[in-house]
């Protein structure tokens, strides 16, 4: 198991809208084939700054089962708008956890 970290950066005056939209695209993550559960989380220090979090069965799931898909599309037009510079993916996988 793996996570993608996308670091998503827009106008803090369209949070609501932008959350709306994320909302309405989760059902695209859960039918996608590999992924476990995604969460988006907002920056306290920096509003504009939000982190998606996508628990995914391998980079490659993500990387090219949902990235060549319609649901990849899907998601691409119902946030796209929003984001005011690219976004910065990255992949991470758990060593420890520590409760």
């Amino acid at each position: 198991m793996i996570t993608e970290i996308a670091h998503l950066r827009i106008d803090p005056a369209r949070a609501a809208e932008f959350e709306q939209a994320v909302e309405r695209a989760a059902p695209l993550f859960r039918a996608a084939e590999g992924c476990h559960g995604m969460a988006l989380e907002r920056g306290i220090e920096d509003p504009a700054h939000y982190q998606l979090r996508v628990e995914w069965e391998s980079v490659d799931h993500h990387m090219v089962t949902f990235r060549e898909s319609d649901g990849f599309r899907q998601w691409r037009a119902l946030v796209g708008e929003f984001f005011v510079e690219a976004p910065v993916v990255e992949h991470s996988r758990a060593v420890g956890k520590f409760y």
